[in-house]
């Protein structure tokens, strides 16, 4: 019995025989041609994009039948990449100019695109490599007429075991066989991640070396929640597992009962539940699950795979288009988080030794009034279709704010002239995500309007610990005394002020924390859909007074340890 550790990336416990899949390789040859070659090359070519458009159109429809339109939106990033025309140029231009076969110049492409993406710091952006990979693979595929086999031969229930599994091979996926699955990369924001959560699998990450471990055929147990795998386990440990299983059950069903009623303590405190989106295309996931509005919408993703700035009108209609359908729920909307590891070549932002330290998120929009503008021009007149608000990121001080709001006041007097419809008292808030504007709470309390907690990058530069660096990932500790306490000085500091505090960071999903920020004086939680029912439950099994003395015995503890295993116990007692 061994057991290996990785990043916890979908919840639940599941037992099942392996099933590996092999890591697929391309061994394609440096072939010289002659010129009079070069059409038929890009025939081929030609050819092969034509194939892989069809295929990749194919699988979207059968995901949209199949689980719904907002898994389907996985493969838009896909039919994108075949779209790119500077990838698709430079293997034209290298064809003619080096005359060697399509194949090997189109696979040098690729290798060189998907190393400039594996190199971006930013979670999300880094592992979009996979739509890139997953793409290329299908060209080569059809360049090389070579059949994927993937996942087509499981018949029976298993645990897959895979390197890496691109967006097809998760998409491809049967709640019926598939149980759970482990690989060697990947993070909390991958592809995998996500479909796992989509197929309310367990799911565990970034394992380092499952594949070298696990054989097919070898009995697993994977713990989602912990992030846990047990390759061959003894009956001792089958027993336990079973046991959990069967509680986890009855507890699940506990949460999801829940789900659609308001998030109210026992002595009647009402706190707000809120989704975390990136896309519109989330909306349907976010009712699902009982959220009462949007708490974090962000932006940057509208400059994502595009070699031209989104137009005011784009903007104008995704953002018309929440604020009608969660109507009349608010919905609050993050100005630009660009910069930092996002560059955009269309900004041609100069490349920076410390980028989350440099010109990114409010800077960059105050260096750029006319990015800015474009934006916040588009919010205003959304206003108008629904109960939208705006928040600043990455606020470090009082002067921050004041600049950025004067530039709103520009954008609403310029609307006002072209006698445009808009929210004249729409709510600014900013998000708190740096220590000195955590510990100036209460100087940016008295101009904003709300405050939200973005834990993930506040932690970060708390404790001076690069959230992606694996060497120090240890070090990244939401527990921390001093994280707890810059959290209580931000929530006393709002309300001392008259003024809501919501948390939009990974720390308001975590059950662990639920009862301490709920003690602490959190009025909202934005979080990922799917941990909505569970924080709802939590809230709804205590009176805040037990909250406000847990919290209390919290901010008297001196480790993060000890504050992980006290509200461990504390939420044992709850949930059973």
């Amino acid at each position: 019995m061994i057991t290996l550790k990785g990043i916890a990336a979908a919840p639940g416990i599941s037992i099942a025989k392996a099933y590996r899949i092999g890591k697929e390789e391309f061994l394609i040859p440096k072939v010289p041609i002659r010129t009079e070659d070069i059409p038929l090359q890009l025939q081929l070519f030609e050819e092969a994009l034509i194939a892989t458009r069809k295929e990749i159109i194919e699988l979207q429809k059968k995901i949209g039948l199949d689980m719904g339109q907002e898994e389907a939106q996985i493969f838009d990033a896909h039919l994108l990449v075949l779209e790119d025309r500077m990838l698709i140029e430079e293997i034209i231009s290298r064809l003619k100019k080096e005359q060697i076969n399509v194949a090997y110049i189109f696979s040098e492409v690729l290798k060189k695109y998907i190393e400039v993406f594996s190199k971006i710091e930013d979670d999300y952006l880094r592992e979009r490599t996979a739509d890139l990979n997953d793409v290329g693979k299908r060209i080569l595929r059809n360049l090389l007429g070579k059949e994927y086999k993937g996942l087509k031969d499981l018949k029976e229930k298993a645990v897959v075991v895979a390197h890496d599994f691109s967006p097809s091979d998760t998409a491809a996926m049967k709640k019926e066989v598939v149980v759970a699955f482990i690989t060697d990369i990947g993070g909390k924001t991958s592809h995998t991640a996500i479909m796992a959560k989509s197929l309310e699998i367990p799911a565990v990450v970034g394992t380092m070396d499952a594949t070298s471990k696990i054989q097919s055929g070898d009995t697993l147990i994977v713990d989602g929640g912990m992030g846990i795998v047990i390759v061959n386990p003894d009956e001792d440990t089958l027993r336990i597992y079973r046991d959990q299983i069967e509680k986890l059950k009855g507890i699940s069903e506990r949460f999801l009962a829940v789900k659609d009623l308001p998030a109210v303590t026992l002595d009647g405190r009402n706190i707000e539940i809120a989704a975390n989106i990136e896309l519109p295309s989330e909306i349907p996931s976010v009712k699902s699950h009982g959220a009462k509005g949007i708490g974090l919408y962000r932006t940057e993703f509208f400059y994502m795979n595009r070699k031209d700035a989104p137009t005011e009108e784009e903007h104008f209609q995704a953002y018309k288009y929440v604020a009608s359908a969660l109507h009349p729920d608010a919905v609050v909307i993050r100005t630009l988080d660009l910069g930092g590891d996002k560059f955009l070549s269309q900004f041609e932002m100069p490349k920076e030794i410390q980028p989350f330290l440099g010109c990114r998120a409010i800077r960059f929009c105050l260096a750029r009034p006319d990015v800015f503008k474009v934006q916040l021009r588009a919010i205003l007149r959304a206003s108008a279709f629904g109960n939208l608000r705006l928040m600043y990121p990455m606020i470090s001080g009082i002067e921050e704010l004041q600049q950025a709001n004067a530039i709103l006041e520009e954008c609403k007097e310029e609307l006002r002239r072209e006698g445009v419809s808009f929210d004249e008292n729409i709510r600014v808030g900013v998000m708190i995500e740096i220590p000195s504007a955590a510990m100036t709470a209460d100087l940016l309390s008295k101009e904003a309007d709300f405050f939200s907690i973005g834990t993930n990058d506040l932690i970060q530069y708390s404790l001076a610990v690069d959230r992606a660096n694996e060497k120090i990932a240890y070090l990244y500790e939401p527990a921390h005394p001093a994280v707890l306490r810059m959290i209580k000085n931000i929530i006393d500091a709002a309300h001392q002020n008259n003024i809501w505090v919501g948390m939009c960071g990974e720390m308001a999903s975590d059950e662990i924390f639920a009862l301490v920020l709920l003690g602490l004086g959190l009025d909202e939680f934005s979080l990922s859909s799917l941990a909505i029912p569970q924080i709802k439950y939590i809230i709804r099994s205590v009176t805040y007074a037990q909250a406000k003395n847990i919290a209390n015995e919290v901010l008297g503890l001196s480790t993060a340890k000890a504050v992980e295993t006290f509200m461990q116990d504390k939420l044992r007692e709850i949930l059973h």
